[in-house]
């Protein structure tokens, strides 16, 4: 099967020309629950090795991993150490507790050089600045951002970025900060909350880096049959694919294949990003919006779901927005699998996942909480929909479910 080029783009002040696409590193390891595996399993490391390889010549030169991927940094380090250093793009991110020493951080940054076999990273991360406790842990006097700029100085640590699963508020707060170069975050067709930090970030000519666009948009690999017949003639990966990249903001996406056939659907959203041959795709968001207007109403679907109050002020930290999001997608689309999911991990994945379900007891104080906004009754009726529809069992984010 021949291949379209792949695209690069600026990485914003970094100047790296990095891949639309990036091959994201939480896939394909191991286990989740050991640094060093106590035996490596060599069928495992062989599909790695696979994976890693078919991406670099697809062109998926930008690889992304994390400390806390379980065996991921070890097995890299074994696939990478005989590939060219300068033929591909690295990049490791470390967990940025509030409670991490600098001796303790350091400590972590030699660990990961140690376990990737490398003299460097072209790409470092403060790994879940979720809250502004995390943010201060970092660039505080003292902090952690002192330990990193002293290995930037010596070249093991190139550019210096953050990942996040936080609020808009969060995130803008440390874009706003200037201390780093690039941001992961969640942005995608289903969940454009994050607008605000895409142009919050351009303005300080960081990179943007958009974080599991396939699972966490919508599990899109798995889509009902209602959004694969909204999306046709494309995949709704391919779609979803097309939207993010469209967005002049974005840098590049990550694809988390977890075997090398995963890169070969998203390759097919390169030819649309080229000389604006996309006015299918342009139909195919049109119909999606279409679809959800007629479930909402026009007006509260470009409008309704906008300034709802953070779950940090609302009663029950009830997790409104999330919610409501959820609720739509499944009306609309039938991802009822999709939003269960998401909606049971809520009070369950700490700071990753903030927020919780509805708890009934406290609607009538959500809705004097909600009384100034233009859509209240029709939130409200959102909310009292929501334990029912998706009821479900209590979820474990990736790196606790083995």
């Amino acid at each position: 099967m021949s291949h379209p080029e792949m695209l690069r783009r600026r990485y914003g002040r970094t100047e790296l020309q990095i891949p639309v696409f990036s091959t994201g590193g939480m896939r394909y390891q191991q286990s989740w629950k050991e640094r060093i595996p106590s035996q490596l399993d060599q069928e495992s490391q062989k599909n790695l090795e696979n994976t890693i390889y078919s991406g670099l010549e697809l062109g998926f030169n930008h690889i992304e991993t994390a400390q806390g991927y379980g065996t991921s940094e070890y097995q890299l380090g074994l696939a990478l150490k005989d590939v060219p250093r300068e033929s591909y793009i690295l990049q490791s991110k470390i967990f940025s507790e509030p409670d991490l020493t600098q001796k303790e951080f350091r400590e972590k940054i030699e660990e990961s050089l140690e376990l990737l076999q490398t003299d460097y990273l072209d790409l470092f991360a403060f790994h879940g600045l979720n809250t502004p406790e995390h943010i201060d842990c970092v660039i505080r006097k003292g902090g952690l951002m002192e330990v990193a700029r002293e290995y930037q100085k010596n070249g093991q640590l190139r550019h210096l970025g953050f990942s996040t699963h936080g609020s808009p508020q969060t995130i803008n707060m440390a874009i706003d900060s200037g201390e780093f170069d690039y941001v992961n975050l969640w942005w995608f067709y289903t969940d454009q909350s994050r607008t605000p930090c895409l142009k919050a970030a351009k303005k300080q000519d960081m990179g943007v880096f958009i974080i599991s666009p396939t699972n966490k948009g919508g599990m899109l690999n798995e889509a009902p049959e209602k959004l694969k017949e909204q999306c046709a003639p494309f995949s709704p990966i391919v779609f979803n694919d097309w939207f993010c990249l469209n967005q002049e903001e974005i840098c590049t996406i990550s694809v988390g294949a977890s075997k090398p056939e995963d890169f070969e659907e998203h390759l097919k959203a390169i030819p649309y990003l080229k000389d604006q041959q996309d006015a299918e795709l342009r139909e195919v968001k049109a119909k999606l919006d279409q679809t959800q207007e007629q479930v909402l109403g026009k007006d509260f679907f470009h409008r309704g779901l906008h300034d709802i109050p953070d779950h940090n002020e609302t009663p029950g930290n009830i997790n409104i927005a999330v919610c409501a999001r959820l609720w739509l997608l499944a009306k609309a689309f039938d991802m009822t699998e999709f939003g269960t999911m998401r909606y049971n991990l809520l009070g369950n994945g700490g700071h990753w996942f903030p927020g919780l379900i509805i708890d009934d007891k406290l609607l009538p104080n959500v809705k004097r909480l909600l009384e100034s906004h233009p859509y209240q009754e029709e939130l409200m009726d959102i909310l009292y929909e929501c334990n029912e529809l998706f009821a479900g069992e209590e979820q474990k984010r990736l790196s606790e479910s083995d």
